[in-house]
C-alpha cells in the first residue's frame, strides 16, 4: 500500500521581496557588485553632440519593428478605437446641445 502513495508536490515559491522561508535570495557578492558605483569619467554627460546620431543608430537597430501584419492589425484598432470615441462624443454633444435648446427656447 506505500508503493501507491505519490509525493506531496512542492508548495509554489513567492516570488518577490517578501518571502515566506525568509530566505534572501541575493547574496553579499551579488550585492556588492550590483551596488558598485559607476565612474564617469565624460566632462560633458551624455557625450555630447558628435555621438548623438550613432547612439541614435544604435538604439534604432535594438527595436523590435512589428511585421506587416501587425501594422495593419494596430492601425485598424486604432481607427475602430478612433472611430467609437468620435461617436460617442458626438452623441453626448448632440444630446446636451438639444437639452440646452429646450431649456432656451419658449
Amino acid at each position: 500500500m506505500s508503493e501507491n502513495k505519490q509525493p506531496k508536490p512542492a508548495a509554489a515559491r513567492p516570488t518577490g521581496k517578501r518571502q515566506l522561508a525568509g530566505v534572501s535570495t541575493t547574496s553579499t557578492a551579488t550585492y556588492t557588485k550590483k551596488n558598485t558605483p559607476v565612474r564617469i569619467d565624460d566632462e560633458k554627460p551624455g557625450g555630447g553632440v558628435a555621438s548623438f546620431l550613432p547612439e541614435v543608430a544604435s538604439e534604432i537597430r535594438k527595436v523590435v519593428w512589428p511585421t506587416g501584419k501587425q501594422m495593419v492589425t494596430y492601425t485598424l484598432v486604432v481607427f475602430a478605437f478612433l472611430i467609437t470615441i468620435t461617436v460617442l462624443v458626438w452623441g453626448v454633444d448632440l444630446l446636451a446641445s438639444m437639452g440646452v435648446e429646450k431649456v432656451l427656447t419658449k
